[in-house]
């Protein structure tokens, strides 16, 4: 094996460096503790799923899954998100012991990517499931708490954006010939290139009516028009879609004080493509790309021979540390160091000193190769010698 083999990663994978995980260790423990507080329980499932089941349900374009065959010539695949595996858990046993289910997680999950353009293939989320809820009201408990939990983790500045999958689909569906025209459509709104969705409406043979229609969505949307002009691009019998839109936005502003945060957007799509309903993102200042984003995904139980309401979030941990400030308060950190017979001695003094919740090291100097370049590690050095203890 050369040299820059045994240094490589394989593509998309990352190191997490002390620093680095000590802030994730601070989100997960920050969040724990707040997420508990609202009633939810954490859950864990494990990294490797069957791909007949989890693989086929999730949202996640088959391309992106990382594949394995174990022992017995069944296919696997590495969990490329969490949502789907909790829908199976709570399918297969905790909705028969509970209705609705609270839960949460976090864990890692698994995408592969065909160049790695500074994008991972492996990442941390922290998200939220409220199982066994139709109501309006579990949309705005899931987007309340997403809310408040991104304030409690210490994010200084962003904003949620609504929109509602069930009502874009009724829009692009209403307004073209084939399902071909919607999901071409759709994918450009997931990627916001608004100059392409024109662009590809000039393109597709669309009646003259329905090109007005959908380049209003757009402009509707960048103008921030009143929730009421959307009732014009849907059919009579899919008014439900709107009420259903307006009582959330009521619940959102019985809920959320501070409502300069939120705006809806109805040109919101996500490429997870089991969301039905409500669904938003969150952005804050400092990552191009959202740091969390959920829905409303009630279709997906029908894959688990269930009928009831779901509702989530997730938040990207790694996207999350971009715009987290820096934790100035910084740990004190004491190194111990010890000559030759005098281990029992430093031991008792490290542990006097960590019994008062100090950080201690307890190093043999003859160990260290360069003695002067490893003190500047530590904030605090005390060598231990015949003569008793120095502080340097």
């Amino acid at each position: 094996m050369s040299k820059i083999q045994m240094f490589e990663k394989p593509l998309g994978m990352r190191d997490s460096f002390p620093e680095v995980n000590e802030q994730k260790e601070y989100i997960r423990s920050t969040a724990r503790d707040f997420i508990r507080n609202k009633g939810y329980d954490f859950i864990k499932t494990p990294s490797v799923e069957y791909f007949e089941t989890i693989g086929r349900a999730s949202a996640i374009d088959e391309s992106s899954l990382f594949k394995l065959v174990d022992n017995q010539g069944e296919m696997l695949v590495l969990r490329p998100d969490m949502t789907t595996p909790i829908a199976r858990i709570a399918a297969a046993k905790l909705l028969k012991e509970k209705n609705p289910l609270r839960l949460a997680y976090y864990a890692n999950v698994f995408r592969a990517q065909q160049r790695e353009g500074g994008r991972p293939a492996e990442f941390e989320q922290l998200g939220l499931e409220l199982i066994g809820d139709f109501s309006a009201y579990g949309d705005s408990e899931i987007i309340h708490t997403a809310v408040e939990l991104v304030k409690e983790l210490g994010v200084e500045s962003f904003r949620i954006t609504i929109g509602h999958a069930g009502l874009l689909t009724a829009i692009l569906r209403n307004n073209t010939q084939t399902d071909k025209q919607v999901d071409s459509l759709r994918q450009l709104l997931v990627e916001k290139n608004f100059v392409g969705f024109e662009q590809k409406l000039e393109e597709l043979e669309l009646q003259q009516i329905q090109k007005v229609n959908l380049t209003n969505l757009i402009e509707y949307t960048v103008e921030s028009k009143a929730l009421e002009e959307f009732r014009q691009f849907l059919t009579n019998d899919q008014q439900y879609l709107m009420d259903q839109v307006d009582q959330l936005r009521d619940l959102l502003e019985l809920q959320l004080c501070d409502t300069s945060i939120a705006s809806f957007d109805f040109t919101l799509a996500s490429h997870m493509s089991y969301y039905t309903g409500m669904l938003f993102e969150i952005h804050a200042a400092g990552s191009g790309f959202p740091i969390g984003n959920g829905g409303r995904y009630d279709a997906l139980f029908n894959l688990f021979n269930e009928k009831v309401g779901a509702t989530g979030f997730g938040i990207r941990v790694d996207r999350l540390l971009e715009v987290l400030p820096r934790n100035e308060l910084k740990e004190k950190h004491t190194l111990i160091l010890f000559q030759e017979g005098l281990y029992r001695k430093a031991s008792e003094l490290a542990e006097e000193r960590r019994k008062k919740a100090e950080r201690v090291t307890l190093q043999y100097m003859a160990s260290v190769n360069d003695i002067d370049a490893y003190k500047k590690t530590f904030d605090d050095v005390i060598t231990v010698s015949e003569g008793g203890s120095l502080r340097e």
